[in-house]
């Protein structure tokens, strides 16, 4: 989401959040920010050879927010680091033990801004203090009131729209950039019910309103069901470069195309099937610890910030994930900078790397998973994930 393009020296992928993350006491630790067991060194990485992008060294309060598929929002004032092990029950951010350690909640992280979009946030069974929860149902979802949007929430939609899409040649891949026109006209909030008319017989997705931040087995479920949350508020025009939580225009934007890609859309309901899966794993009569964040780093690097080789740009690196594709300033350094190590996704092996890796959410990524097409990341969720839970929880090393 927000932040501001200045220069800076990066940090490897392993390392865990910045220590000095600056005032973000609203910042989210991320669900999978927890240090690889196994001290790594960096594996293949591909390369590309355009000029450095160097990510912030000082990102301050705007730089990352972030919300991973199975995690809560440190609630008090504290600024949350990442910490723990591969496989721990919890993983706590300091000072703030608790019903916060799962912290954000997934799939809508907004990017980092190289400039200023700003990256959605959010916790799991917590509510936002701004959206109107009274209007929810008993599965969390709400009408979108399209009369409640005044003109001036119509010209910010339009200022933000304008501003990504112009970014988008030679940096997205070639299916979201096919699909952006699927949202509809680019001067007005879209309606819901209007992507729905061409969004569930391309895909048999659906749109459906929520109010904000919902707890994530509702989250998983809807999900499961084909059934994508969009938040129903969008920023005012003060929030245009900052904003803490995932509004309309990140949701829109950044998710939905590529709902309109069936391949990634399978894989995003195999995604809220495995995480229901996971949750009743940790939750049942034999535990297994950790499931829900270990699948979170899975999301965090695949659905928010994956890289792809595009076959209809003669294979050259684009990014697909919606943490990337709405940030004017992570979307080119994740594409450009030579800095980032990124490592290919194609096989089990990848999978458990990718599963045990540490994230950044206080700067820009510096280890990005790349998959050769959309096929990739359905073949990877269709095995039973528990093995590779277990293989996690018993001391998987990264450089073993």
């Amino acid at each position: 989401m927000m932040s501001r393009d200045e220069p800076g020296a990066a940090q490897s992928a392993g390392d865990s959040t910045s220590s000095q993350p600056g005032p973000q006491n609203w910042l989210c630790q991320a669900a999978g920010a927890v240090a690889p067991s196994g001290g790594s060194e960096p594996h293949e990485v591909v390369s590309v050879g355009a000029a450095k992008v160097s990510a912030p060294d000082q990102p301050g309060p705007q730089d990352r927010l972030c919300r991973t598929a199975g995690a809560a929002a440190p609630s008090g004032g504290s600024e949350p680091r990442a910490a723990g092990s591969v496989g721990a029950a919890k993983v706590s951010a300091p000072d703030q033990p608790g019903p916060q350690d799962r912290l954000c909640r997934t799939a809508g992280a907004a990017a980092p801004s190289g400039g200023s979009e700003p990256r959605a946030a959010g916790s799991v069974g917590a509510t936002s203090s701004r959206g109107d929860y009274g209007r929810a149902g008993s599965d969390h979802t709400c009408a979108q009131d399209y009369a409640a949007y005044t003109e001036a929430h119509h010209g910010t939609y339009r200022r933000l729209y304008a501003r990504q899409s112009a970014l988008l040649p030679g940096l997205a891949c070639s299916a979201f950039i096919d699909a952006l026109p699927h949202l509809g006209a680019s001067d007005t909030i879209p309606r819901f019910e209007d992507i729905n008319a061409r969004l569930f017989p391309a895909t048999g997705w659906q749109l459906v309103g929520v109010p904000g931040l919902i707890p994530e087995v509702p989250f998983f479920s809807l999900l499961a069901a084909r059934k994508f949350p969009v938040t129903d508020w969008i920023r005012t025009p003060d929030e245009f470069d900052y904003i803490v939580e995932p509004d309309l225009f990140h949701d829109l934007f950044g998710h939905v195309p590529l709902l309109f890609e069936p391949r990634y859309a399978d894989h995003i309901q195999a995604y809220g099937e495995g995480a229901l899966k996971a949750h009743a794993l940790e939750h049942g009569p034999h535990p297994v610890p950790g499931a829900v964040e270990m699948l979170s780093r899975l999301y965090w690097y695949t659905i928010e910030f994956g890289l792809m080789r595009d076959e209809r740009s003669g294979g050259q690196m684009r990014a697909y994930g919606a943490g990337l594709l709405s940030s004017p300033g992570e979307l080119a350094y994740c594409v450009q900078s030579e800095e980032p190590q990124r490592t290919p996704l194609r096989d089990t092996a990848d999978l458990l790397r990718c599963m045990a890796s540490s994230y950044k959410i206080d700067s820009y990524q510096q280890q990005y998973f790349v998959i050769d097409r959309f096929d990739t990341l359905r073949a990877l969720t269709e095995p039973d994930f528990k093995p590779l839970y277990q293989t996690l929880n018993t001391g998987y090393s990264q450089a073993g």
